[in-house]
């Protein structure tokens, strides 16, 4: 039965934890936007896109978000009962400080239960449509912008330059347009003003020019001297341009499915599975491909020994002269066999290699699939971790707010997504296994909270800022005795 102590620290609990949660994601989001601000600046992007961008950059950022955020909330609830004596009153009523942290324990599980269940099932398809778009506004070409004085190529088969324009930019002076041609000379447009407009579907980009000179080649190719130029002056000429090739392409999501981030873990344990059975199969094309090479394996390895046993017998009751003359005419078809033995050799050292980096490559493949699925419930577990960091550790610390609490929670959540990201490297280079790579972090930290745990029941000092404090001035008092000391018999 929930006693009204478990709820008043649900209700201190779940108010900064909500509040912390928004601003660890909101920092998230914004490290993805200075990550790529090059690739969206710039693209005519609309509203509408731009939300659909961050509400998939802020999904994918929940798994990381919640850990921070229960490591931070726990250590300003703790940390704020601790400073006003509440912490004290309550071990006082005989009430442990586990089981004052139970609520909250059943708290992290339940989150830890959540981020399983949202890592599993909404971030693979965040996932899925966040690279799509991501690749799409990133491949979509930079929105129109003709400077002044420079040639801009970024309208397909044709280079513009233009010497003045006005600051609204819509009249411009000095327009020089090359249309690119594949064999003949460019197409020349040379005009001394003019107007420059976007038609109102937003597909093409109208030149309005007054008195300038248009310039053509016709002819063919082949028959250079006899091509024909045409010189045509005029007073107003209108010039449209193409811009499809701006509008943003929808790629496929099927084109990302086959990904390790877009599959949840019932996808991952069928490929990791499929991709294990490929240790069967490489062994089977090993036998099948290089039999052709190795044609002395189908004569079940006589015995080599026997058979120069054999020869040695032959050639000693042959005259010395025979033997010389049989040496010299075995020359020509040793030369033989030993070209082909090397060409053999070549073939099925390219076959064996190929089968190899095959192999290698499936292996790193389910290697990838291993982590990803491991990082599912590493990052959970870690929720739930984390918890029992920070509550021991508030209590022991027993400052409330955003100071101190922010400053330990910083380190420790610097600590473990360096552990995580370490462990990930290792386990990608093979030196760790996926499931320790994963989850080095939190086999770490549990026996941290386990430490703090422990000197929290004790009501140790070991973290708190009042403990160094003090031992700052006796160690100053000692010091500055000292001196006066030897000052004194100076004198």
């Amino acid at each position: 039965m929930i006693k009204k102590l478990d709820l008043l620290l649900l209700r201190s609990f779940f108010g900064p934890f909500i509040t912390t949660f928004l601003i660890v994601l909101f920092f998230l989001i914004m490290q993805f936007f200075w990550l790529y601000i090059d690739d969206l600046v710039g693209k005519g992007l609309g509203i509408g896109l731009l939300f659909k961008l961050t509400g998939l950059v802020a999904i994918t950022w929940v798994p990381l978000a919640l850990p921070l955020s229960i490591l931070l909330s726990s250590i300003i609830t703790f940390g704020n009962l601790g400073e006003t004596y509440e912490l004290v009153a309550i071990k006082s009523a005989g009430v442990s400080l586990l089981r004052f942290m139970l609520p909250l324990f059943v708290a992290s599980i339940i989150i830890a239960i959540m981020a399983f269940v949202f890592a599993n099932n909404i971030i693979p398809v965040a996932n899925l449509k966040f690279n799509a778009l991501k690749v799409d506004i990133i491949r979509t070409k930079p929105a129109l912008d003709i400077k002044e004085g420079t040639f801009y190529n970024k309208i397909e088969g044709y280079v513009i330059k233009i010497g003045e324009k006005d600051k609204v930019g819509n009249t411009i002076r000095d327009i020089v347009i090359f249309e690119k041609r594949p064999f003949l000379q460019d197409n020349l447009i040379i005009a001394k003003s003019g107007n420059m407009d976007v038609s109102p579907n937003k597909k093409y980009l109208v030149f309005t020019l007054h008195d300038g000179w248009f310039y053509e080649e016709k002819g063919n190719v082949a028959r250079t001297t006899k091509n024909e130029f045409i010189q045509l002056k005029f007073d107003t000429y209108k010039k449209l341009f193409d811009l499809s090739s701006f509008a943003l392409v929808k790629t496929e999501d099927s084109l990302y499915r086959d990904n390790s981030k877009m599959l949840s873990a019932r996808q991952l344990f069928i490929m990791i599975d499929s991709l294990t059975r490929t240790d069967k199969f490489i062994a089977d094309r090993f036998k099948y491909e290089l039999a052709p090479f190795l044609p002395f394996s189908s004569y079940n390895y006589q015995d080599t020994a026997l058979f120069w046993k054999q020869a040695d017998s032959e050639i000693a009751q042959t005259p010395i002269l025979n033997v010389n003359q049989l040496f010299k005419d075995s020359l020509p078809l040793m030369k033989a066999v030993i070209t082909r033995t090397q060409q053999q050799v070549i073939n099925a050292f390219s076959g064996a290699q190929s089968l190899v980096i095959q192999h290698a490559n499936k292996l790193a493949e389910s290697r990838d699939f291993l982590l990803e699925l491991h990082r599912k419930f590493a990052l959970s577990f870690a929720c739930i971790v984390l918890f029992l960091v920070g509550a021991p550790l508030g209590s022991i610390i027993r400052k409330g707010g955003l100071g101190s609490p922010l400053v330990f929670a910083t380190l420790f959540f610097i600590f473990f997504h360096i552990l995580n990201t370490f462990g990930e490297k290792l386990a990608k280079e093979r030196v760790l296994s996926p499931f320790f790579g994963m989850w080095l972090g939190c086999l770490i930290l549990f026996p941290i909270a386990l430490f703090l745990i422990y000197h929290a029941l004790q009501d140790s000092q070991v973290i708190s800022m009042d403990t160094y404090t003090k031992m700052f001035r006796k160690t100053n008092a000692v010091i500055m005795a000292i001196f006066k000391k030897k000052k004194r018999k100076g004198l």
